[in-house]
């Protein structure tokens, strides 16, 4: 079983920035691919960013793409989400997943963490 646990939210003004982190607890696999997700009051959860464990190959959505950044760090067994130039519509729960099948595609990841909320203010 793999347990992740994000942390690095928080309140934060318009333009500013934050680093998300998700540390990896368990049986972790080398070729899983590493998701962020976030997800609005009322809204559907939808994909952020994306990337490998094994060779840090990276997606990312539209929305965030040239604001957000997703790295790992290997040796910590940790993901990360730099994220910059926020805005109020970027308000949400973000949510760190795994991807058994290593895909940055990510469909249906094995695993969630519980969340960490990221509040910006116009």
């Amino acid at each position: 079983q793999v347990q992740l646990v994000e942390s690095g939210g928080g309140l934060v003004q318009a333009g500013g920035s934050l680093r998300l982190s998700c540390a990896a607890s368990g049986r972790t696999f080398s070729s899983y691919a590493m998701a962020w997700f976030r997800q609005a009051p009322g809204k559907e959860r939808e994909f952020v960013a994306a990337i490998n464990w094994s060779y840090g190959n990276t997606r990312y959505a539209g929305s965030v793409k040239g604001r957000f950044t997703i790295s790992r760090d290997n040796a910590k067994n940790t993901v990360y989400l730099q994220m910059n130039s926020l805005k109020p519509e970027d308000t949400a729960v973000y949510y760190c997943a795994a991807d058994a099948r290593g895909s940055l595609w990510p469909r249906d990841p094995d695993y969630w963490g519980q969340g960490t909320q990221v509040t910006v203010s116009s």
